[in-house]
């Protein structure tokens, strides 16, 4: 018994200590987070696909509304400064902007291009968002709530629906944190 409660006291500052570092670097302001939509569940979008119709869309189901709800409180339970919060067009990475944050504003670099029917769109969207990050000045922080694959394309890295990705404006991977 002695053996694996000394375990676990080993194991519990590691977690811990992760979760410390990430809010004290979000505390510092000047990072970019971000973060995929909360969990909608399914895999790409209908056919019937119209970005201007969230029923014709995969959306949040109530663990993904949940999840939206708690990243929401991390940022605010940990008083984290946040400059401005960018959405993707689509419904579900909209709907978690509105839910964790109420105030975002749209942009298409943020856009998923998983399907073909988006495919050709990628590359122009990585470089309209390396831009936008690069010209973004400001002291607070700038979230960003987009897709796995646009994450994945700019960062070389996966993340679970509702993870945090934070990074320094270089695109640096600083850590990462999943709410559920």
């Amino acid at each position: 018994m002695k053996k694996i409660f000394i375990y676990l006291l080993f194991l519990l500052p590691i977690n811990s200590h992760a979760d410390e570092n990430i809010i004290s670097f979000l505390k510092e302001g000047k990072k970019v987070v971000f973060l995929r939509h909360a969990i909608a569940p399914g895999n790409g979008d209908p056919v019937n696909f119209d970005i201007n119709d969230c029923s014709t869309q995969r959306n949040l189901n109530n663990k993904g509304i949940i999840q939206s709800r708690n990243i929401g409180t991390f940022f605010l339970t940990n008083n984290i400064k946040i400059d401005k919060v960018l959405s993707s067009e689509w419904c579900r990475c909209k709907d978690t902007a509105k839910i964790a944050f109420g105030k975002f504003k749209t942009l298409s670099a943020l856009n998923s291009f998983y399907e073909d029917r988006y495919a050709k769109n990628k590359f122009k969207q990585i470089k309209d968002l390396k831009k936008y990050i690069n010209n973004w000045e400001s002291d607070s922080n700038l979230i960003i709530v987009t897709h796995y694959i646009v994450i994945s394309a700019l960062l070389n890295t996966t993340t679970s629906s509702g993870e945090m990705v934070i990074t320094d404006k270089k695109l640096n991977i600083l850590g990462n944190l999943e709410i559920n």
